[in-house]
């Protein structure tokens, strides 16, 4: 069926080579061996908490489970080069100071790319920008706008690290971006950095630890100067949607719950969802948040319930990048209430308005291989899904 092995054969395959029994190694993960069973036989769906729970059990980092699917994996991977490159001369930048104005139109676009999850194109300017960025930052010592620059183009680049599998180059980047966030004075600039931060702990599986920088950057911002009451909500729900993620993946219903009222607090006042730095905060993206969390906390039925109404009437304020997650999400609730045919009608929304991010989101890829799985191969969109993905020939 498929060019790369599943995340249920890189387990059985782990599990075979450290000697450990289908059993053994679900009680030390702390799931059902039953659930176990089906995700090797390719069943059911792994989800990130349990992938975390046996990559932990197994000593092995997530994307040994996961794997690395890329879209045309040669020319990423010297798209990726070129982009650890500028990573790695951060305070060595190959690029001359342009234009003022040229250089916040450019970081405009590179913006513009991650929320339209366009990450090949994203790649192919990251590398120039960064540079551009910096060295313009370098030769203006304590100008915060300059260094917000660089601060969003960081947050560009970790977007497609993170979204590319990438999560040695992600926490570099995140790394990069936290200094130059310390050069702003920017409390925002470093909401932006925080949030990121969290997400490689997010990636690793380490919700708890996530957790704990989501708390550090809320108490920190909130003891900040800032007084505009637009911007503060923005920063402090955005943070609040990030520890609703963790919450829900670390089983924390009453986390999950806390953030979340919180979260919804401060998109009351934001009639329409804005983007700003790179995070996208409003009513309906919150709204897009409990229903991933339903799914991560065991309630499918809540969250098809939530996705038959987006479904009906999607979000109008919303990015490509968002959207995309969305119909992704409804796609996972749908299969696991068995309803698989409504299971791909999501799969093929996200396809849609963001193409890039479903071929490789690994929930779309585990909702494609179920259905493959359960006999749904005559579905001709589901066929070409698959083979958008690599999962058939």
């Amino acid at each position: 069926m498929e060019s790369t092995p599943a995340p249920g054969d890189n387990i059985a395959v782990l599990r075979k080579a450290r000697g450990l029994s289908q059993a053994k190694l679900a009680r030390l993960a702390g799931v059902s061996g039953s659930y176990l069973t089906k995700i090797e036989t390719g069943t059911r769906p792994i989800t990130p908490p349990v992938a975390a729970a046996l990559a932990a059990a197994m000593r092995v980092p997530m994307k040994r489970i996961y794997g690395q699917p890329f879209l045309g994996p040669s020319e990423q991977a010297e798209l990726l080069t070129d982009l650890r490159g500028a990573v790695r001369r951060y305070t060595l930048p190959k690029a001359d100071v342009p234009d003022p104005t040229v250089l916040a139109a450019d970081v405009r676009r590179a913006m513009t790319l991650r929320a339209e999850t366009r990450y090949l194109e994203l790649l192919g300017v990251l590398p120039t920008l960064l540079g551009q960025v910096t060295a313009t930052a370098l030769s203006s010592p304590g100008e915060a706008g300059a260094w917000s620059q660089v601060v969003d183009v960081y947050g560009c680049a970790y977007a497609a690290a993170h979204r590319l599998a990438q999560p040695d180059l992600a926490d570099m980047i995140v790394s990069r971006q936290a200094w130059a966030a310390q050069q702003t004075w920017n409390p925002e600039a470093e909401v932006s950095a925080a949030w990121n931060e969290a997400g490689t702990y997010q990636s690793a599986g380490q919700y708890d630890d996530g957790l704990s920088i989501v708390e550090r950057a809320i108490s920190k911002y909130e003891s900040s100067q800032e007084t505009d009451a637009h911007v503060k909500a923005i920063s402090l729900g955005s943070l609040h949607l990030r520890g609703v993620v963790l919450a829900s993946r670390h089983m924390d219903s009453n986390a999950t719950e806390d953030h979340l009222s919180k979260a919804k607090k401060y998109a009351a006042n934001i009639p329409k969802d804005v983007l700003r730095h790179n995070l996208t905060f409003g009513q309906e993206n919150t709204a897009l948040y409990e229903l991933a969390a339903h799914v991560e906390l065991g309630s499918p039925d809540k969250a098809s319930e939530m996705g038959n109404s987006l479904l009906d009437t999607p979000p109008t304020s919303l990015t490509p990048n968002r959207l995309g997650r969305m119909y992704i999400d409804i796609a996972r609730a749908r299969l696991d209430t068995k309803d698989y045919a409504g299971a791909e009608e999501a799969l093929e929304r996200a396809f849609k308005v963001s193409p890039q991010m479903a071929e490789v989101h690994p929930m779309s890829r585990e909702v494609i291989r179920v259905l493959f799985v359960l006999h749904q191969r005559a579905r001709p969109v589901l066929m070409t899904l698959a083979k958008r993905t690599g999962l058939s020939s």
